[in-house]
């Protein structure tokens, strides 16, 4: 029998599913759980050397996992001009200003302003330039799907009334055809060519400031949703990865999910094929590329959601817009088997209900042309999905990726949002508890930056879908609503599943790495309206305590 490093006793242990077990200690050694044993046996684990932590009461669970995060983004802007925090156009407007007198020089860059705090979720040009001057500005909304510029950029990138927006974005224009100062989707690539690149140094310290706001959170392992060279609005993140596996910094497990180029198709496999050998070959496992990342559709915000049913105008009558589809779905179909075939994980943003059909009618195709695999596919944000659609995740084994924080009554979705949706889908938004209920496995994540990183914020919205402290009903009513568990289990052991990490990480278990969270207070001993109080008190990975609020 084998002596502990670490015991935590006293408390209540999730185990990665269920409701907590009590009466129990956790038994930690050499990097692993070895045990979990009833408080009254631990001391036959115990030696001089051995660190005891009582709970009192506090909840120990699996490490978070988040599974749709961009953290060297996130990482950047918060070296950047960051927004985030923003409470109003003129709030957003002084902070920028602010960071404008601190760096003099050049181009400003950053992003995190909220499409909700401005007139049609579009800011203007004249904004900037009232405050900037004469000053190139390039700011891209919390969701990187829109982007804002001042004049002096526009003019730097060529643009004019005579620019045609590209396939795959929509510019916004004055009365004249000249752009107005934000570049929705694809037309925010329009700047590449005339932005500064975000050189080696930021990229890297932006993925070291991400991972320490991430352990704070308790989030031990994720899933990053764009790595690759050509990423709108973001900088190159495989090279900071690989620094910091070289370096020894990268504590955290990350799968990363390649970017998949619309406009390349099926040319670029290979060349994933080779990343993914690449880093397989280090011989590490905190970092694997067998994940493919595919946009669908765009967001609901700047109607290029796609959806069934086109999008009403502002007097409520049908438009003949109903979204984009990024990618012809006949040619999705064919680029899908083609990954399920050479092992991919294919991870879908498809945010619309058409776009999740054409996910879902992917992997139909994938299936079979190739049979069952252990893709672990999902679908992630799911906006609006249908009924029939609902029942089709658990045949295909997709997963439902979930954002939580966004299934809420809120000024971007009720005013950017439901008043431009066909009415009957106001109650088809963020369908949790269906997808449950038609036995879908569950995951979750943040889109951090889009939205906090807080797991247990996440894990609040989840089982109540109101804002804390609101008087709002739950969005959509209370069958979407999931229990306190069944969120635990999508920011760990669900997470850990769509990771292949499930063998070894997400779970509370003899044998399994020792990541974990200690919580307090309890989210389980605490009224469901409360469960947001609740905090990380201390970040454990492979046995080390790697955060701490001490």
């Amino acid at each position: 029998m084998g002596k502990a490093e670490v015991i935590l006793t006293g408390g209540q242990i999730f185990t990665g599913s269920g409701q907590p077990v009590t009466g129990k200690a956790v038994i930690v050694a050499a990097g692993r759980i070895l045990d979990i044993v009833p408080d009254s046996a631990i001391e036959v684990y115990r030696n001089s050397e051995t660190r005891v932590i009582e709970l009192d009461g506090k909840l120990v669970a699996p490490g978070f996992q988040d599974a749709h995060v961009h953290p060297v983004a996130a990482g950047v802007e918060l070296l950047q001009c960051t927004l985030t925090e923003a409470v109003d156009a003129d709030d957003t407007l002084a902070r920028i200003a602010t960071y404008a007198a601190e760096n003099p020089e050049g181009w400003i860059c950053g992003g995190g302003w909220s499409m909700d705090h401005f007139p049609n979720g579009s800011p203007a040009r004249q904004l900037l330039d009232d405050v900037i001057g004469d000053r190139p500005v390039m700011l891209s909304s919390r969701d990187h799907h829109s982007v804002w510029a001042s004049t002096a950029a526009i003019r730097a990138a060529g643009l004019d009334a005579s620019t045609p927006d590209p396939a795959d974005g929509r510019i916004e224009r004055e009365a004249d055809g000249f752009p107005a100062g934000t570049f929705h989707e694809g037309a925010g690539n329009s700047f590449a060519s005339v932005v500064p690149e975000i050189d080696d140094e930021l990229t890297y310290a932006g993925l070291l400031r991400a991972q320490e706001e991430l352990l704070k959170l308790g989030i031990t392992g994720w899933q990053d949703a764009m790595i690759g060279d050509k990423v709108p609005t973001l900088p190159s993140n495989l090279p900071a990865y690989r620094r910091a596996l070289d370096e020894g910094t990268l504590l955290a497990h990350v799968v990363g999910a390649q970017w998949w180029e619309r406009e390349r198709g099926r040319d670029q496999i290979p060349e994933m094929l080779e990343r993914r050998a690449e880093i397989a070959a280090i011989g590490s496992d905190r970092l694997q590329l067998g994940t493919v990342k595919i946009m669908v559709d765009g967001v609901a915000e700047n109607f290029t959601a796609a959806m069934n049913e086109p999008y009403l105008d502002a007097h409520g009558h049908d438009t003949t817009n109903s979204g984009l589809s990024f990618i012809d779905p006949a040619l999705l179909n064919g680029y899908v088997a083609e990954l399920d075939r050479e092992g991919f994980q294919v991870h879908f943003h498809s945010l619309g209900d058409r776009a999740v059909k054409e996910a879902l009618d992917a992997l139909e195709t994938a299936r079979l042309a190739n049979g069952a695999t252990d893709g672990r596919h999902h679908l992630a944000h799911l906006q609006v999905v249908s009924e029939e659609d609902t029942a089709r995740f658990a045949p295909l084994d997709a997963v439902a990726n979930l954002q939580p924080l966004w299934a809420c009554h809120e000024a971007q979705l009720d005013e950017l949002t439901l008043p431009f949706m066909q009415k009957n889908l106001a109650e088809r938004q963020y369908p949790f508890g269906d997808l449950l209920r038609h036995h879908a496995k569950l995951a979750a994540g943040s889109d951090w930056p889009v939205s906090s990183a807080d797991p247990i914020a996440g894990i609040h919205m989840a089982v109540n879908r109101v804002v804390p402290e609101s008087d709002n009903v739950p969005l959509a009513g209370e069958q979407q609503c999931l229990d306190l568990a069944t969120a635990f289990a999508a920011y760990t052991s669900g997470s850990a599943y769509v990771n292949h990490r499930d063998h070894d990480t997400g779970s509370i278990a003899a044998g399994y790495r020792a990541d974990f969270v200690v919580i307090e207070p309890n989210p389980f001993d605490v009224p469901r309206e409360e469960i947001y109080r609740s905090t990380v008190v201390s970040t454990w990975i492979d046995g080390v305590e790697v955060y701490s609020t001490n």
